[in-house]
């Protein structure tokens, strides 16, 4: 079997390969397949993991329909699809969120297409929902992005459902929530302070808060998703029915919480290396984002949330805490 990952070079994409390489196989219909080749592509190659089959390690620019037919070419039966920029970014440059959050989907898709079909699976966004009168996000809640990055995202969600209803692929849709704690550095997403506040105090650096304490934020760990993108990939056709998307489990979070939990693991110390500083911009995109999900479906189809918020941050600590 053949797998492409195109975001690979991003902190879910290493994750995701390192994966994949250490075990061999993924699951597809129930059962386990050995991985022949594993293609890894983003803007500038990224590097291998260890293992004991193919894997090729491609610069591609998946805006360009020759780079996307390049990468599926024939024969790929699976491919990840995690290339994004971010929701800041997508708000601040209109044509660039459109070329690398829609237009690259589409040109995956078409790739896909022309070689006989592949099983998709399509990262997208809890930022395609908007906030309801209660505040909790419904199997039946209707889509009402409130930024560029999520309308782009649900633009790609109805591609991929209807390519799949025309039987081009097999696509299938994951929302993700809020990915906590991200390793490395800030980025220009809009909820990047959700892991600054944790990962650099943690590490002794300080942090800020652009955002109050009352705001609430829907999570999930890296470990948890990567599992849950390979169950979104191993679940038959039939399970996805006719609705391909699908928004994956996660845990509700205050930011007070956040920090409660913080000084929990890190002491007093820790608490105070965060300080406030307002930003009007992200308090506006973060305030237009649900937190409270009724996530029946996904639970029935065997996706899976982290144990508590807690939980997320001692993942964070054993895997990629700087020491």
């Amino acid at each position: 079997m053949k797998v492409l990952i195109t975001g690979a070079g991003g902190f879910l994409g290493r994750k995701l390969a390192t994966r994949l390489a250490a075990d061999g196989a993924m699951g597809i219909d129930g059962k386990p397949h050995a991985i022949e080749r594993l293609i890894l592509a983003d803007l500038i190659a990224p590097e291998a993991p260890p293992a004991n089959f193919e894997i090729r390690c491609e610069a591609a620019d998946v805006t360009s329909p020759s780079a996307a037919a390049h990468l599926v070419g024939k024969g790929v039966d699976v491919v990840f699809h995690l290339a994004a920029i971010v929701s800041a970014d997508a708000e601040a440059n209109f044509d660039k969120g459109m070329s690398v959050n829609f237009d690259a989907t589409r040109h995956l898709l078409q790739a896909c297409r022309a070689n006989g079909g592949a099983r998709l699976v399509f990262a997208s966004s809890v930022a395609v929902y908007g906030r309801t009168p209660d505040g909790v996000i419904r199997e039946d809640t209707w889509p009402q992005p409130q930024t560029s990055y999520g309308s782009q995202k649900i633009m790609g969600e109805v591609l991929v459902g209807d390519m799949s209803r025309k039987g081009f692929v097999d696509g299938r849709s994951v929302r993700l929530p809020t990915v906590v704690v991200r390793p490395g550095k800030p980025n220009k997403a809009a909820s990047t302070f959700a892991s600054s506040i944790i990962r650099e105090p943690l590490q002794g650096d300080e942090a800020l808060l652009p955002v109050g304490e009352d705001a609430a934020m829907y999570v999930a760990s890296p470990r948890r998703i990567v599992e849950n993108l390979l169950i979104a990939a191993d679940l038959p056709s039939a399970a996805w029915g006719t609705d391909r998307s699908l928004m994956l489990p996660g845990v509700t979070v205050s930011v007070a919480d956040m920090l409660a939990t913080l000084e929990a693991v890190g002491g007093a110390e820790a608490r105070t290396r965060v300080r406030r500083e307002r930003d009007p911009a992200v308090e506006k995109i973060v305030a237009g984002w649900p937190s409270v999900f009724e996530i029946d479906r996904a639970r029935r189809m065997g996706f899976e949330a982290d144990e508590s918020y807690r939980a997320i941050v001692e993942a964070f600590m054993e895997d990629d805490m700087v020491r």
